[in-house]
């Protein structure tokens, strides 16, 4: 049996001797476009004229420029070398901020981490920091809280979903907002909260809806007042480090996938109903490998622990009071600047707190700010909340 590169010389050296096309694809057994391809292919001054060629394109329109590939690995290099958090992640945060082209996905940045044989991991000059993690052993003892939007329904209508996970259990608790003012931010925890019960801890991201307002940074949002109020501690993970929620986050990325993506629905009225049928069947069929493939819910029946969950039906009215006692935390990076930054109010802190992650507490009662991190005690401010006079 002849080879596909003697059977297009055999259809050329036949075409040269004035053989018709039909007839040499007939006897050939190939199509005529084939037998016209190598033809115009046929150069006499190109001995390996037959042999097949590359198919890769010559233009690439969505290839990464240069510039932008070797920026990545500047910025891990960079992450490495202060000792921070250096995967694929991290590298697009810190990219947002210098980066004027369109920003690569996750996926091109693993590329090209991959291409260059720096997935690896490697040693920091010096031991990374350590992050402070909320000890969370028992159902409630901390939620992780995100807001995913805005999101849209058939039609235009524009909505946001609070998205609340328990840590421990991996229930969740999925409410519709309309808009990202104070009162709906209450509305949604507390209907969260009559499903999941209250937690002691609560993580959430710096939404400035949570804490107000960088003109008033003491000023305690509505979330920071109705957790106060409840005895339950907000604590504000770093800035543009998404990944400190990753519970949440991941969970996220399911309610994209299994829900937005999958559901049409095209009137308001319905979509917190088909919310709660999703939260549903999450909470009780999804299996975690991390649960030993046990469903939250029965998690939660195995634990056997007791839950507190809200007195009133009804979510308290904003504006609430300003709250006598209770504490929040600020967990921020200190960078070479030896400053802490407290929604946009600034703190030196002493040269031990530099590229290490530090615990801002906030004492109500005493109106103070102390400031912590795994080494021990670092410093206190007065942190002045409301006049002397009304203490």
């Amino acid at each position: 049996m002849r080879t596909e590169e003697e059977l297009r010389q055999e259809a050329v050296r036949r075409w040269q001797r004035g053989d018709q096309l039909s007839t040499i694809a007939r006897v050939l057994k190939r199509s005529r476009p084939w037998v016209y391809k190598w033809i115009r292919r046929y150069d006499p001054d190109n001995p390996s004229w037959y042999r097949e060629q590359s198919r890769r394109p010559h233009h690439h329109p969505r290839q990464l420029r240069p510039a932008i590939e070797q920026q990545i690995l500047d910025t891990r290099q960079t992450l490495i070398q202060q000792g921070l958090f250096y995967g694929a992640q991290a590298v697009q945060w810190e990219l947002d901020d210098v980066l004027t082209d369109a920003m690569p996905s996750l996926s091109t940045i693993n590329r090209v981490l991959a291409r260059h044989q720096c997935t690896e991991r490697v040693s920091s000059p010096k031991p990374r920091p350590v992050y402070p993690v909320i000890a969370a052993h028992r159902p409630n003892d901390c939620h992780q809280a995100d807001i995913v939007g805005p999101c849209y329904l058939a039609g235009g209508m524009r909505f946001h979903s609070l998205n609340v996970v328990d840590v421990v259990t991996h229930r969740c608790a999925v409410q519709t907002l309309w808009s990202c003012s104070s009162q709906h931010i209450v509305d949604a925890y507390w209907a969260a909260w009559q499903r999941l019960g209250m937690p002691r801890h609560l993580q959430v991201d710096n939404e400035m809806s949570y804490y107000g307002s960088p003109r008033y940074p003491r000023a305690m949002g509505a979330l920071i007042r109705l957790c106060l109020h409840h005895r339950i501690q907000p604590w504000f993970i770093p800035v543009r480090e998404p990944w400190r929620n990753g519970l949440v986050e991941y969970f996220n990325r399911h309610y994209r996938q299994k829900f937005l993506a999958r559901v049409t629905i095209r009137q308001h009225q319905e979509l917190q109903g088909a919310a709660l049928t999703f939260e549903a069947r999450h909470n009780t069929r999804y299996r975690y490998s991390v649960l030993n493939s046990h469903t939250p819910m029965q998690v939660l029946e195995h634990c056997n622990h007791r839950l507190r969950f809200p007195m009133a039906a009804q979510p308290p009215r904003h504006p609430l009071e300003k709250p006598r006692t209770g504490t929040y935390h600020v967990v921020r990076f200190i960078r070479s600047d030896g400053m802490l930054d407290i929604f946009s109010e600034r703190f030196a802190l002493p040269a031990c707190a530099q590229h290490e992650y530090v615990v801002a507490t906030v004492d109500v009662k005493e109106q103070r700010l102390k400031v912590t991190h795994p080494s021990g005690h670092v410093t206190e401010f007065d942190y002045i909340l409301r006049p002397k006079s009304q203490t």
